[in-house]
């Protein structure tokens, strides 16, 4: 489909917003099948069905999509009237992104809920939810296929890395390395997701088109014409005890390769923001980020955007890939991406979100994830290398970072 075409059937469809009572645990509404959401601490949307699948990624399309459905909203919050629902893939080069408006959005934010429903003029009527929610199907318990590649293998091309990094043709890369998990029965990302967003309630709990994770890194959100990210870069395990835990933050705290990959990451948001905004602050310095399974160091931007503000999609294309996935210089740390890295990342450590048809929106970077089908899973982790950097340390990292996903297949 042409992004003309779906611009076309774009408007032939009208969309209707009511609020509803509470619906209770968002994630229990979605059925089986092809279905989506984007959740954290329990608000959020989840839709299902498909209005419109737009075969482009391009910001500008997928607003005149979105402007071009007939809107009645009742209620008035982001993500009220027609949504787009996007996780597109690191690559532009690549076809697989996906970018769908569902038929139906349940969502609830600052104590208010609401469902839209996105139909043909003809078949318009007042929404309202008809059925009990469900719990998703149990996960079969899954086992470990295979390392994509062996970390030994990996471990080598983190050396190369860093040997080039020394050496002054790049600053810092990000490499990324695979897990395969098979079931005995088709795997659930419903069930994968609520395991997700029980242990990792502060995370983003995200489902596309077979893409299930928790990331806790907010690439950015925008409403109205303020915007914010939270940048992750610098990641230490969670200890055993209080006193294990203190140890390891100090650790991380004080190390300078943690402290230059994580400088490298918050400067290439705040430059990027800095050409679209009038005014962009962030923290002083990082700040810790505890989560289930480790700590990452982080930091808070904020941007005041020029008028007229970019969409949300439109500073996710904007922003990605930034150092914290990619490197820098950009381009130089994808090509080495591309010729280290073994496992395709697909839509792994890009962007996954959803924008409505006033640009507002929240998009996450797509972490700690698995990529379902049927019975198999695909998980990835990386880690940023530097100068400093040892590949058996960032071995250590990436398999710290496996656990959260693994924990929910396994």
């Amino acid at each position: 489909m042409s992004p003309a075409l779906a611009a076309i059937e774009a408007a032939d469809l009208v969309a209707w917003t009511v609020e509803v009572d509470d619906p209770g645990e968002l994630l229990t509404w979605l059925p089986a099948g092809r279905a989506f959401g984007f959740l954290r601490g329990g608000d959020g949307i989840v839709g299902w069905g498909e209005a419109a699948r737009l075969a482009t990624r391009q910001p500008a399309e997928v607003a005149a999509a979105l402007a071009a459905i007939t809107v009645r909203d009742d209620v008035g919050l982001p993500g009220c009237g027609p949504v787009a629902v996007a996780s597109l893939g690191f690559s532009p080069d690549v076809d697989s992104s996906v970018v769908v408006v569902p038929k139906v959005v349940l969502g609830r934010r600052d104590g208010r809920s609401w469902l839209t429903l996105v139909t043909p003029p003809g078949a318009v009527e007042v929404p309202a939810l008809r059925r009990r929610p469900v719990a998703a199907a149990t996960a079969p318990p899954a086992t470990l296929a295979a390392a994509v590649p062996a970390e030994e293998v990996w471990a080598a091309a983190v050396g190369e890395a860093v040997t080039a990094i020394r050496a002054g043709r790049l600053e810092k890369v990000v490499l990324a390395r695979a897990l395969d998990v098979t079931a005995p029965a088709q795997l659930d990302p419903r069930a994968v997701a609520a395991r997700l967003a029980a242990r990792f309630p502060s995370c983003f709990t995200y489902v596309c088109d077979g893409l299930v994770g928790a990331s806790p890194e907010l690439l950015i959100r925008r409403l109205g014409r303020h915007a914010e990210s939270l940048v992750l870069a610098g990641t230490v395990r969670r200890g055993a005890s209080a006193a294990e835990d203190a140890e390891l933050e100090q650790t991380l705290l004080h190390s300078a390769k943690d402290a230059v990959e994580h400088r490298i990451a918050a400067d290439s948001v705040r430059d990027l923001l800095a050409g679209v905004a009038a005014d962009v602050v962030g923290d002083p310095t990082p700040q810790l980020l505890r989560l289930a399974n480790v700590t990452h160091l982080a930091t808070h931007v904020e941007a005041w955007l020029r008028a007229p503000a970019p969409t949300a999609l439109a500073l996710a294309a904007l922003l990605h890939p930034s150092a914290a996935v990619g490197g820098t210089p950009r381009e130089a740390a994808l090509a080495m991406i591309d010729r280290l890295e073994a496992a395709p990342r697909g839509r792994y450590a890009a962007p996954v979100g959803w924008v409505d048809a006033k640009g507002d929106g929240e998009f996450a970077i797509a972490l700690r994830c698995a990529q379902l089908a049927d019975d198999k899973a695909r998980l990835w982790a990386g880690a940023g290398i530097v100068a400093e950097s040892d590949p058996a340390a960032e071995v250590a990292e990436t398999t710290a970072k496996f656990d959260a996903v693994l924990s929910a297949l396994l």
